[in-house]
């Protein structure tokens, strides 16, 4: 009945089986009727033709392989003149692009044709029946720009061809009414997909910049959005919209205060860090509760990249002349910003590439290409301009340090840890490695010899540990006086000689007699020294009231066991408010335990901070463990609960548990444990 139709003498059926079909057809419809189809593609009535377009998208749609059958046809119609015939035609073609890459060289041949199209409407006279506010069809100009997009895209000859009608779309386009600001919105977006000249891409940014003075705020927030995902590319030209962007952040509407937070912590920079946190801080005061978190957040995380950018800054220009402990300080202030590691390891990789004479630096630097050398490779750094650095690259910036003169031995001891831990981070040059780390078996340097012979060894005989030897390390805790043994400096009192306190002599008396006696082994003498008593503490002496405690082995719970996983829990150090827990797993089977993660709940008063594990590979048979810290803090003193969910792979398979503890101690003693 429908192909019936479609042969129909009367155009208006014809027309209803044709919509019909492009509404309703299936896939075995579209099968049957795709000849018909494509003989309509043809014929002389534009009134059918336009029909025939859109249904010719449905088939496509429905079945994709019979897209060649209306290639052919498809070119053909862009020398219509009827605006519904040129309207399908270029969703059919932009429909065939999508669906079947191969035709895109094909396509682009008609990028002059197209350029055409688009220039007789922009700069046609005044026509009522394609006019709306002033813009000569908008519909069609969006549907070609769209399509200019594809073909544009990593294309240069399409480019070139089209960057001249794009500048005459942005700069003659009125963006008062709506339509203006739509097919202004399209050229930008086809300005910064295609391969546009620099000129044409900052007249792109203005545009959007000029869209934030917009009164609609749907066309703010657009606009907010398109800067937000070409900042990273263009940045120079979005920063001379900041001041508007920043306005941005006193808008009523939450989604557009969301957006210009989102795109004003992107642009604070070295620069303007100072301004943009005044703001930032200003925002934070009067924020909506929902934002008030992702501002604190962008705040802190600015401030930490700058900080470590600043610090990055000093080494680069006094790397040679700063002490020897600074190097230990950086690198703990780097392994805390898990986030910064990429931009870490890009910025010290170029330094070290630049100057290897700085040798704290290069110490930095050769510690974080050892750690976060798979970062580098990778090349996917959103705070750097990205740099495509190869496994070679890599390794001649380390032999470079290894062989220079002017390398101190901490330096080389430096270089070649980081060569040795690049053996679980690269592929495809693992031999390299072993040939560079045996070279320095021989070393006449008796530390450099040491490490190398002990790398060579993880090599030969233990290499199936060395995955588990060499993973990154922990979040380093800053030393402090806290972590010291003994008195800090400025407690150092004068000892009182007159008396000793009972906990002194009690606990000087035994090895004061044996100091006696190994005097008297020289006659020095002649009495015989009498046992001393043991002396009766006070218990006035506050000193006394530990004198007598031993120390207290750190309690260790096993929480899970099942599949030869067994995670256990350690109670490493407790305050009145905070726990510190150790979470530590093993594995007895045969085989590697892989993609093992933990993630905790707990009562919504109480903060749970996760260090980062020390890795997410188990070795089999219990030759290493993986562990994670947790901290928390608990300010209201509620009943501490925690939920962990376990999940691993082993031998392919997945497996995920929870576990909860339904109670901590309050000495550290056994927690209740329920399996879920």
């Amino acid at each position: 009945l429908a192909n019936h139709d479609l042969s129909h003498s009367s155009q208006y059926v014809q027309s209803l089986a044709l919509c019909t079909l492009a509404c309703m057809g299936s896939a075995e419809m579209c099968r049957d009727l795709a000849p018909e189809i494509e003989r309509l593609l043809r014929a002389s009535n534009s009134y059918i033709k336009k029909k025939a377009t859109l249904c010719a998208v449905h088939i496509i749609r429905k079945v994709p392989e019979l897209a060649e059958l209306f290639t052919p046809s498809a070119r053909t119609l862009l020398s219509e003149k009827n605006h519904g015939v040129l309207h399908g035609a270029v969703v059919l073609i932009t429909e065939l692009c999508k669906r079947n890459p191969d035709t895109l060289d094909q396509f682009r041949k008609a990028v002059p044709e197209l350029v055409q199209i688009m220039k007789g409407l922009v700069t046609s006279s005044y026509s009522p029946e394609h006019n709306v506010a002033g813009i000569s069809d908008p519909f069609l100009q969006v549907r070609i720009l769209r399509l200019l997009r594809i073909l544009g895209h990593n294309n240069d000859t399409a480019s070139d061809a089209m960057n001249d009608l794009l500048a005459q779309v942005a700069t003659n386009t009125d963006s008062s009414k709506t339509a203006g600001s739509a097919v202004l919105y399209e050229t930008v977006l086809t300005i910064m997909d295609i391969n546009s000249e620099s000129g044409l891409r900052v007249l792109a940014v203005n545009i959007l910049g000029r869209f934030l003075l917009n009164n609609d705020r749907n066309i703010r927030y657009i606009s907010m959005t398109s800067l937000q995902k070409i900042v990273q590319t263009d940045h120079n030209a979005v920063q001379r919209h900041r001041g508007t962007i920043v306005d941005c952040l006193k808008d009523q509407d939450t989604s557009v205060k969301r957006r210009a937070l989102e795109l004003s912590l992107a642009l604070v920079s070295a620069v303007n860090i100072r301004s943009m946190m005044k703001e930032l801080l200003i925002f934070l005061s009067f924020c909506p509760p929902e934002l008030r978190s992702q501002t604190a957040s962008g705040i802190f995380n600015a401030a930490e990249r700058y900080h470590q950018s600043f610090v990055l800054h000093i080494y680069l220009l006094a790397g040679g002349d700063v002490r020897d402990e600074t190097v230990p300080n950086l690198i703990q202030l780097i392994t805390t910003a898990s986030e910064l590691h990429c931009y870490t390891v890009h910025k010290l990789y170029r330094a070290l590439v630049k100057d290897i004479a700085q040798q704290s630096l290069v110490q930095v630097a050769c510690w974080c290409i050892g750690e976060y050398g798979d970062l580098l490779l990778k090349g996917e750094c959103e705070e750097i301009e990205p740099l495509q650095v190869t496994e070679d690259d890599v390794l001649d910036a380390l032999e470079t340090v290894l062989q220079s003169h002017m390398s101190s031995p901490a330096t080389r001891g430096f270089a070649l840890t980081a060569t040795m831990k690049l053996s679980t981070r690269i592929i495809d040059n693992v031999d390299r490695i072993r040939s560079i780390v045996s070279i320095y078996g021989s070393c006449i340097d008796l530390e450099l010899q040491q490490r190398a012979v002990e790398y060579n060894a993880l090599f030969k005989k233990y290499d199936h540990m060395r995955a588990a030897v060499l993973e990154r390390m922990p979040v380093m805790d800053k030393n402090s006086p806290g972590h010291t043994n003994g008195d800090t400096p400025g407690e150092i009192k004068e000892p009182d000689t007159s008396k000793p306190k009972p906990a002194e002599a009690g606990l000087l008396s035994e090895p004061a007699s044996q100091v006696c006696d190994l005097l008297d082994l020289l006659g020095g003498t002649d009495t015989p020294l009498q046992p001393s008593t043991p002396t009766t503490t006070s218990s006035a002496d506050l000193l006394d009231l530990l004198g007598g405690l031993e120390p207290t082995p750190v309690p260790t719970v096993s929480v899970y066991e099942k599949n030869g996983l067994s995670l256990k829990i350690q109670y490493d150090k407790q305050t009145e408010t905070e726990v510190t827990v150790s979470l530590i797993a093993s594995n007895s089977t045969q085989n590697d335990i892989t993609n093992f993660t933990l993630q905790a709940a707990v009562p919504k008063s109480v903060q749970l901070q996760m260090k980062a594990p020390s890795g997410n590979v188990i070795p089999a048979h219990g030759l290493g463990q993986v562990t994670q810290t947790v901290l928390l803090n608990n300010p209201n003193k509620v009943s501490l609960k925690m939920r962990i969910r376990v999940s691993y792979s082993n031998q392919g398979a997945m497996h995920q548990d929870t576990v909860q503890i339904d109670s901590f101690p309050s000495t550290a003693c056994q927690p209740s444990i329920s399996p879920l």
